[in-house]
């Protein structure tokens, strides 16, 4: 047990804000202009891509898609 739980409930709550550190590089990254949803079918692509931060970010994406439900 964490001796200051304070502390630990804290970093618990962050994590989302310390994960998204370039917002809008997934979007750039898959060609779709600003302001338009990425497409799932892009997405599914993504989460399968060679390049690792691609990869790493297209899963976030989907995480944070089924928190917002």
């Amino acid at each position: 047990m964490c001796p200051h739980p304070f502390k630990r409930r804290y970093m618990a709550d962050k994590w989302i804000q310390k994960a998204i550190t370039k917002p809008g590089s997934l979007r750039k990254s898959l060609h779709v202009k600003k302001g338009k949803d990425i497409p799932e079918s892009k997405l599914k692509k993504a989460e399968h891509s060679k390049n690792p931060k691609t990869k790493k970010r297209a899963v976030l994406a989907e995480t944070l898609k089924h928190l917002k439900k």
